[in-house]
């Protein structure tokens, strides 16, 4: 036998299993040595079949398992001084490396070879790197290295070889990237036992519940296709399901996606007080070490109570932490913006450093300083707060987010643009004040300056700001925001309908640094859409002074021609001045600048239908029609979204063609007319179309069917006020992905039956508008609350007989946030709108019409009683004779409109309005 001392050798005859042709021709046998180990030729080596390997006889006994009991037992190789195996050169050669005290890089690539490896020759010190190197991979914060089919691989090893860390790296390692693995092609194939490990992870890392329980049901739904019945797994998929937290799914989604038997359950603050300790995680955000985003949009539910329990730890008593803080004098929300501060110094608030952005839109229960108070302690590096439709959310509020978290770089505080435009307005009774005792808000001129001066210096790094639909938004809350934030690149005004040129001017022409350089210079995005107060001159000041801009959106103002032959940029990706006054050779040589541009939306600019124009400008005298603008576009641009109106013609479509290939989104509108072939050619000519919307065009089922039948990705359809004789064949095919439908004066055959039809083929519905299906009656309520539970708009109008009976089946789409109901028939009951607004959490805007008041008028609710409500519309209407008035023939009566009420809420005021239009 020989001799057991470390300078005893055996010959070690590694060949490999699987040869390559490569290999083949190679040399056949190569001789190393372990003594050599550090000089070893690894290319040589390893292009070689057979590999002799001269090692230590001891040193293999002690490390490796496999060699000890080969070299030491009964087995007749024990006695011997050369031994063969079958193995990976590569494998074996790093198994030796390792052995030997070696270097040894783990990679993704060697990583399963060397566990194989080590579990085979029994090599603990190589498992035990290989451990190591894996946990520090499924550790890291770094993007995701491993694909997701070899996880599911690595999973699937670890659980045939008993590799226990295995399995439990994996799922910890897909708990940390679910975001990532929902988006990928693999996950419907990630095994019950691994997805089920995942979810239960304690580091389950998702941006909100909706994206669990969505990927939950895409999975389930593709096990159920393949397995055609989940039969014996029904259990597993319940269990599956259990995970999901329904207290914090948004509304919209539980309403109308989830399995019946998973129900949205709101909490109230007297049921929190009631849970104990073990109930109290189904009110808990997730959020985790690794959470990057936390999107709480659309959760009438959540309260600044559930966000304190979602930052306190688990350890924590939170059940006794949440009874003593609503039944304290002062209630949680209550609080004062000092008195919830010192609070949560009293408590071991976890701080989340990852979180960067958070979106509180539509959480009406929400108290805004608390939750800010909890943001700024547990999300230290927040940068994107988005609080849309949030009224009580004002410039003092912003004040006080940016002082708290001076890191925030995006604040998004968009609500309801406003239906009024001031020329409208006929008369102007004086606004209602909010009551005192109700208002959570101040106007900038109430701040006090002491107040506001240690914040003059915060603000400095928020660059995206959007406002858009603050009507109360007035000149000197821009004067106050040039002078704070002074970084601004993305500015969103739309629909602030009170600014003048004079706080256009204080914010956009003001100088802000030592070049002397505007605000507008900077920016890159300007959205002033509907700013309809600022005059000319000022437009062409502003821009001239833009030469960075990306973004520019001037619909519905006074822009004409001269102010955009000022602007000088070059680098304009999108580009609105749909309602304004431009005309063909100013857009020409814009267009002409700017060949980046990839959204263009000319539609309602009426200028471009005539054939000359006088520009005004000797330089750019040249005379343009429609045409040749189009053919500059078309040879210019590839767009990927385009709405247009006046001068488009069937003969655009064939100019455009070179720039629409790749195009999204398509708007037609009045005073276009794409004729009946192009628009059966659109889903050839542009394949990647997920929204069309057509106005004053005609139409045919041939046409129609095109549309649905290839554009298989189509969300939104909108087909108005068109000619042509169509029928529900157009809708035979079913469009899964389509979320907003507008028939309106296409479908007056539309009956009960059609209605049916409609559910089917389009069943993910979340907008709907239906005008003129005179057939539809009182039923028709219930087939669209049943067919479309997760509509958040409904806009019904002429639609038969459908409001005789009342509305009672329509409350039944609780998610519910613009609702209008006009000439359906009057059997509207006057409370109507207090009884629909304590129905539905999230109703904003409401339009009805005194024609369908079965009392004869309806009421307003006061501001305590409005709930989220921030917008209603009454239009009324008056009678007018039409046909012949003659003896014993009674002359018919019509509605015809005659004025709109629009009472609208905003951050300080409630006002009425009455406007000559039908809005």
């Amino acid at each position: 036998m020989a001799s057991s001392s470390d300078d005893d050798f055996i010959t070690v005859v590694c060949t490999n299993p699987k040869a390559t042709a490569t290999t083949a021709t190679a040399s056949t046998e190569v001789f190393i040595s372990v003594t050599d180990i550090q000089s070893w030729d690894l290319p040589a080596i390893l292009s070689c079949r057979s590999l002799k390997v001269k090692a230590h006889r001891s040193r293999l006994i002690h490390h490796s398992s496999y060699f000890h009991g080969l070299l030491t037992g009964s087995f007749s190789e024990s006695g011997l001084d050369c031994i063969a195996i079958e193995w990976n050169l590569e494998t074996f050669v790093d198994v030796l490396n390792c052995i030997y005290g070696c270097a040894l890089d783990v990679t993704f690539d060697n990583f399963l070879p060397l566990i194989e490896g080590a579990l085979y020759f029994g090599v603990v010190m190589l498992l035990t790197r290989c451990k190591t190197w894996f946990s520090e991979v499924a550790s890291s914060e770094m993007p995701p290295q491993i694909q997701l089919e070899d996880l599911i691989y690595i999973w699937s090893f670890g659980l045939e070889h008993a590799c226990d860390f295995l399995p439990e790296f994996c799922a910890s390692y897909l708990a940390r990237n679910f975001m990532w693995a929902i988006s990928m092609n693999y996950f419907v194939d990630i095994p019950y036992e691994l997805l089920l490990s995942c979810v239960k992870n304690i580091n389950l890392t998702v941006d909100s519940e909706m994206h669990l329980a969505d990927a939950l049901l895409i999975w389930l739904d593709a096990k159920t296709a393949r397995m055609e019945g989940l039969n014996g797994n029904e259990d597993d998929c319940t269990c599956i399901l259990e995970q999901i937290c329904t207290t914090l799914l948004p509304l919209w989604f539980a309403a109308g996606m989830l399995d019946p038997r998973i129900l949205l359950k709101i909490p109230s603050p007297s049921s929190i007080i009631a849970l104990g300790d073990g109930h109290l995680h189904d009110l808990r955000i997730r959020l985790t070490k690794f959470s990057k985003k936390v999107n709480l949009s659309s959760c009438p539910q959540i309260t600044s109570l559930m966000i304190l329990l979602s930052v306190l730890p688990s350890s924590h008593n939170i059940g006794s932490t949440s009874r003593s803080i609503e039944q304290s004098p002062i209630k949680f929300d209550r609080l004062r913006r000092d008195q919830c501060s010192l609070l949560l110094r009293s408590l071991p608030i976890l701080s989340f450093e990852a979180v960067q952005e958070v979106d509180i839109s539509k959480c009406p229960r929400l108290q805004l300083d608390t939750a800010i108070e909890c943001f700024c302690t547990s999300f230290p590096s927040l940068r994107t707060l988005k609080a849309a439709f949030l009224l009580n959310f004002n410039i003092e509020t912003l004040s006080h987010l940016v002082r708290k978290c001076p890191m925030v770089y995006e604040v998004d505080l968009t609500t309801d643009t406003s239906p009024i435009i001031k020329s409208q307005v006929c008369t102007s009774p004086d606004p209602i004040p909010q009551k005192s005792n109700l208002s959570l808000n101040a106007g900038l001129n109430d701040l006090n300056p002491l107040y506001m001066n240690p914040f003059r210096k915060s603000g400095l790094l928020l660059a995206k700001l959007t406002l858009e639909g603050r009507s109360d938004l007035c000149d000197s809350d821009l004067q106050y925001i040039s002078d704070v934030f002074v970084s601004l690149q993305y500015l969103n005004l739309r629909g602030c309908i009170s600014l003048t040129d004079v706080g256009i001017a204080s914010l956009l022409l003001k100088c802000q640094n030592e070049h002397l350089e505007p605000v507008a210079f900077n920016l890159q995005a300007l959205h002033m859409g509907g700013c309809n107060r600022v005059e000319e001159p000022s437009l062409l000041k502003i821009m001239s002074q833009m030469q960075k801009l990306k973004t520019l959106c001037l619909r519905d103002t006074n822009l004409d021609d001269a102010a955009l032959y000022k602007f000088g940029g070059s680098s304009l990706e999108v580009l609105d001045v749909s309602n304004t006054k431009v005309a063909q050779a100013a857009l020409a040589h814009l267009v002409g600048r700017n060949p980046g541009l990839k959204c263009l939306k000319l539609r309602g600019c009426r200028n471009l239908s005539q054939q000359e124009r006088d520009t005004q400008k000797g330089e750019f005298s040249s005379v343009y029609s429609c045409r040749e603008l189009l053919n500059t576009i078309g040879k210019t641009l590839m767009l990927e979204e385009i709405a247009l109106g006046w001068g488009f013609s069937y003969s655009s479509l064939e100019a455009l063609k070179p720039a629409i290939s790749s195009l999204r989104k398509i708007t037609v509108g009045l005073g276009g007319s794409l004729g009946e072939d192009s628009l059966g050619r659109l889903p050839n000519i542009c394949p990647m179309l997920v929204s069309i919307a057509i106005y004053f065009q005609v139409l045919s089922d041939s046409i129609i069917l095109k549309i649905m039948a290839n554009l298989k990705n189509l969300l939104v359809l909108a087909l108005c006020y068109c000619m042509g004789d169509i029928s529900i064949l157009s809708f035979k095919f079913c469009v899964p992905n389509l979320r907003k439908l507008k028939l309106e004066r296409v479908t007056p055959w539309m009956t009960n039956n059609d209605l049916v039809v409609l559910t089917k083929s389009c069943a993910n519905l979340i907008e709907l508008s239906l005008l003129g299906c005179v057939l539809l009656n009182s039923e028709s309520q219930q087939i669209i609350s049943h067919g479309w539970p997760g509509l958040v708009s409904i806009h019904l109008e002429e639609c038969g007989e459908m409001t005789t009976k009342g509305v009672s089946s329509l409350l039944d789409c609780k998610a519910l946030e613009d609702l209008m109901l006009r000439h359906n028939g009057p059997g509207i009951k006057k409370s109507f709108i207090s009884h629909a607004v304590s129905k539905l959490p999230l109703l904003r805007k409401v339009s009805l019409d005194m024609c369908d008041a079965s009392e004869g008028e309806f009421e307003i609710p006061d501001y305590a009683d409005r709930y989220f409500l921030s917008t209603v519309k009454i239009a009324r209407c008056k009678s007018q004779r039409y046909g012949l008035d003659v003896q014993f023939v009674e002359a018919r009566r019509r509605p015809v409109h005659k004025e709109t009420l629009v009472v609208v809420w905003n951050s300080k005021t409630i006002s009425r309005t009455v406007v000559k239009e039908r809005l």
